[in-house]
Formats: C-alpha cells, structure tokens, sequence
C-alpha cells in the first residue's frame, strides 16, 4: 500500500511494523520516534507515523498571535537551518509547528488545580528569577502562566509531560505527581527537584527522561549486551563498582547489568547511556535476555591456507594468502637484531618473531597482525570499527587515539559522518592498563572529562579526550601517546637496549641528551641505558615517526615531489625546515633539484622557504 504525501517526492510505502531495533528514526512530521505502523521512503529514509500521514491538514490557518497573516502549511522550514517554531524560541519570521499552532489558548492542568493556565507570548516577570515549575529550566518563548499563582509551564513539559505515560518496558503506567519534590530517580540514581512520575504499584519516583531508557543496549565497553536492572534482584555479583567511570554502584537504585551467566559486568545508567560510550542502538524485543551473547567474532582476512605444518600438537598455518597483499606470505621464526629495521606492515612495530613475509616486496606482518578480524568494538570509540589499509591521498592517517601520523593497517568507523580512526598499536589497548610508570595500581580507561594533565608528558587533556586513570586518589594519568609507548629502544652507538625511564634524580648538569646534546626536563619521561650511561629524549630514540614504515613514499600538496621515509640521518644535512640535525625518523626528497631532508613538523615551512 503506497501514498503519495504532499511532504514528499515518491510514493510513501506503508510499514506494518517498524522497528527501532537499529536506529531510531524520527518522523519528519511531529519529530517523535517512529515505531509501529508508518508510512515511508526508504531511498530517502523519510518516514511518517500512520497518524501523521493520514491527518487531513488546512492548507492554511488563521493564528491569534499572528492575526495579521494566514499561517500557510509547508512541509520544511524555507529559511534553512533556522528551523523553528516561533511559539517555542520566538524567531522571525513568524513560523509555527503543526502542534504549536494548535495550542490551546487555556488549559486546566494538575500542577495549578485552582486556576486556568493561559498562553502567553513571553515568560512573565514575577519577583524572583522564572523558570519552569515542572523542569526548573530557564526557557525562551511561550508559556502557560497562572499570574495569581506566579506559576509557569514551559511548552516542552506541557506537550511533552502529559499526566499519564504508558510505555511498553513498564507494565503500568505512570503518573505525573502534580506537585515540586525532591526525590532520587528509581532507574538512574540522580536527584531530582521537580515533578517526578509515580508509578504507585511498584512504588517507584522517576524522571521523565528515564521512562524511556531501554530495557537491553549494546556499547562496545562489553561484549554482551547489557540490560537495565530496576527490581533491585541481588546476585552473586560482588564487585559493585561500575566498570565505566569506576565508582561505586548503588544497586537500591537503576544500573545496567550483564544478564550472561558468570559475567559481572554492572554500570550506571547515566555512564552506560551517556553520548561518548552508547551509540544509541537498542536490542529488539525478540533478545533473549538469558544468553547475553549477540556479538560474534568475524572472520580475518587470511583468504586461504596455502601450506600447514606440525609443531607439537599444534598444527600452524606455515603459509597463507592475505587480502592486503599480492603474494602467499610464508611464516618464520629466526629472530632479529638491533640493526635490522623491518617493520610489521600492520602495527609498524619493529618486525618480531613470528611473524609472516614476502621477501620479494619486504612486505611483512606479525602473525597476530595477519589475524586480525574484519571487525572489531574497541572501548575507545561507541561504534563498531573496521580494518582498513587505506589511507588519506599523502598516504599516511592521523590517529584519534594517541595523536600521531601513522601509515599501515588500521580500523575506521563508517557510521554516518564520522571520521574516528585508530591505529593497530592503540587498537590493541584495553579497558584497563597495567604500566610500570604506576605500578602500585591499576590505570582504568577514563573519556575525560575534567582538564586534567598527562603525567609523563604533561600535555593537558582536553575534555572528551581518552585517557588511563589511576582510581586510587593518586592524580595519575597517562593519555593514549604515552601509554603506548615502548618499553625499549635501540640507540645506534650503544649495544645494549634502552629502557623507558619515569623520572630522574641526577644533578642538573647531568640532565641531557646523548644524541642531541640538548637539556632534558628531570620528571619528564627519557630512554636510558645503566651500563653505558646514555639518556635519549624520547624522540631522539624512537623518532618523530615511530609509525611509519622506512622507504614508503610519503606525498605533501607544499612539495611537487613524494618524500621517502628514512631514518638516522646522524652526519646528513641539516631540516630544511628548522636547521636542526634530523635525528630519527624523517623525510628526505632525492631528487636532484632538491636533495633536502626535512623534520614532518617542519613541513608547512616549505611554502615559505622553497
């Protein structure tokens, strides 16, 4: 059954059952989500409740508030992105809703039983500073007001606070209590000061917003789905602490649990629903909330087993065709040196046993790297995330984790206008970090939301940023770039290994570096080796680009020519850029005309010194 809508190019195809179970769509008439019956363009995904579709609408109306022109029905705002109602924020011009148009001019309502609530075009003044008696939210535009009783209703809560709600997660309905109270919400644990709904057989007082959280969620903090908890049911879960923001639940009140046998995850409702970890997908209603297991683990992209041989019992895949590569891949075992500088195609790591290649093209990759899956949740980021080995047209990525250009595999979010993407190095991080850095306590993944400082680096931690906590009381952070950084380097006139330093007590005057001869911060981070003495920045021992790959081309839209990544240009020339030593990782430009090295920070100086 199809309808042709006056709001819409193509015919409207009717919908028996539409779900929710994906994501929530609204209708583009009243704005509300869509469930149930409706009407809709799929192409477009332009969708209408029943009810919106079939209303026989005026084609214009006559307004008390505007009585100098008819109010003509369209079916979007002509003025762009300033689509509101004039009722609701007062913009000009002079515009309405189909909802706000048809206000009532006087209402009776059971928060002022004594008198008529009327509509007036602007908050009155009363004595004290006005704010809605039901959201105590200071608002623009209009109001229901009662004068004798200084009492205002914001158009939200009189449209959207009705006296009675009846959702399908509840089995009986709930009553708005006409009246101010301060109370904690049942479902969500936090404190209210305005008119609560009351469902009176269960006894429960809860926010408006929190009678439609839903009953089952993913977010990819867990690999199950997680349900709301609210009937207050013990079990023989021990650990009360929530595992997002790693404070105390109280299980008197609503949390999100992990219905899967033996598995104690348990988390606020506020943190499990909030923007940064859940991406607003909710389970349908057919989930069997006694498995908990929805996810399952995706292939990898190792399209065929070529050869097997037998270690032991263990029978191993000696050689393999990859997607990301042209040739078979044979698996070895021989170890390496601090001389030979073959990196993992996948990580960027230094190349370590076992791993897979292709002597032909040095196209190499750990064997966990070439297992990696399709697919993957990551705590980091609220979607799921897929590998990719592509990159931007220069060829290299930024990393949203730890902030650094890197080239090889990654994982990128495709969902909708988002432009997450992680490489392998900070993908393979979890929720919890265990560093030698703080070794007394654990480091729990924090979304940041206080303007805290890295400990190693001192970089201030933007709100919203990722970042490893201690939840001792310890003031201890580490963001992402400095918690995955190595633990050991090799520095080119030293034999043994360097190892990651966290502080230092020596004398001032002993406080640089071996490589630059530069002064180095005593309780900033540094490489050192005990048996030769020798202390490297930590740029000066891993490089500016840890994570790209030696010999790849590497294009920049200020030069004409493609750049090779190389590496310890000890006795080269100076950055083209900054004049200092290039030491590290760097770019070089070999061609004839230009021959010149440059620092990657260096490179937006080109335009000006070229």
């Amino acid at each position: 059954m199809e309808i042709q809508h006056f709001s819409h190019l193509h015919p409207l195809v009717f919908i028996q059952d539409h779900s929710v179970a994906s994501k929530a769509c609204l209708c583009l008439g009243c704005e509300k989500p869509v469930e149930g019956w409706s009407y809709g363009c799929n192409q477009c995904e332009f969708y209408l409740h029943k009810g919106c579709a079939e209303l026989e609408l005026a084609p214009q109306i006559q307004h008390p508030f505007h009585p100098e022109h008819p109010l003509t029905l369209l079916p979007q705002s002509p003025y762009g992105g300033a689509n509101w109602c004039s009722l609701c924020y007062c913009t000009v011009p002079f515009k309405l809703h189909k909802e706000c148009a048809e206000l009532p001019l006087e209402i009776n309502h059971p928060s002022d039983r004594k008198h008529p609530l009327t509509l007036l075009p602007q908050p009155p003044t009363h004595p004290q500073k006005c704010s809605c008696y039901l959201c105590r939210i200071q608002w623009k535009g209009f109001v229901y007001s009662c004068s004798l009783c200084n009492f205002d209703l914001s158009l939200d809560d009189f449209l959207f606070s009705p006296p009675t709600i009846t959702v399908a997660s509840h089995e009986h309905p709930w009553m708005l209590v006409s009246r101010k109270m301060s109370f904690v919400c049942d479902f969500c644990g936090t404190d209210g000061d305005h008119s609560p709904y009351h469902c009176d057989t269960c006894v429960l007082f809860v926010h408006k917003n929190c009678i439609s959280l839903p009953r089952h969620i993913m977010i990819t903090r867990h690999r199950h789905t997680i349900s709301l908890w609210y009937s207050f049911r013990q079990n023989q879960i021990e650990d009360w602490m929530c595992k997002i923001c790693y404070e105390e639940v109280d299980i008197s009140y609503g949390h999100y649990r992990c219905p899967a046998s033996r598995c104690c995850y348990i988390a606020h409702v506020r943190c499990a629903t909030d923007k940064a970890i859940w991406d607003g997908r909710i389970m349908p209603k057919g989930y069997d909330e006694r498995s908990g297991e929805v996810r399952h683990e995706p292939l990898n992209l190792i399209t065929d087993i070529v050869e097997q041989i037998r270690i032991g019992e263990l029978v191993v895949a000696s050689e393999i065709k990859h997607s990301y590569h042209d040739h078979n891949l044979r698996l070895t075992f021989s170890g390496k040196t601090k001389d030979d500088d073959s990196q993992c195609d996948g990580c960027m790591r230094p190349i370590s046993t076992p791993f897979y290649g292709c002597e032909q093209c040095k196209f190499f990759l750990h064997k966990d790297c070439a297992k990696l899956p399709k697919q993957m949740p990551h705590p980091f980021h609220k979607h799921l995330l897929t590998l990719s080995n592509t990159h931007n047209e220069d060829g290299y990525s930024w990393c949203s984790a730890c902030d650094r250009w890197y080239q090889g595999f990654q994982y990128q979010c495709y969902e909708g206008d988002c432009s997450f993407e992680i490489d392998i190095e900070c993908m393979l991080l979890s929720e919890t970090l265990k560093h030698p850095s703080h070794d007394e306590h654990s480091l729990f993944l924090v979304h940041n939301k206080q303007e805290t400082s890295c400990s190693a680096c001192f970089k201030r931690l933007d709100s919203g940023d990722v970042a490893y906590r201690c939840m001792k009381r310890c003031d201890f952070s580490l963001d992402v770039g400095c918690a995955t950084l190595p633990l050991t380097a090799w520095y080119k006139y030293d034999r043994h290994p360097l190892t990651l330093t966290y502080s230092d007590d020596s004398e001032p005057s002993q406080l640089y570096c071996d490589l630059c001869e530069k002064e180095r911060e005593p309780n900033c981070w540094f490489y050192y080796c005990a048996d030769c003495d020798n202390s490297l920045h930590l740029n000066c021992a891993i490089g500016d680009l840890p994570y790209m790959k030696l010999g790849n081309k590497f294009k920049y839209y200020r030069h004409k020519h493609p750049f090779t990544v190389v590496k310890n240009i000890w006795n080269g020339p100076p950055c083209k850029g900054c004049r200092e030593v290039c030491n590290g990782q760097a770019l070089e430009c070999k061609e004839s005309e230009c021959n010149f090295t440059v620092h990657r920070d260096c490179l937006w100086r080109l335009n000006r010194i070229i």
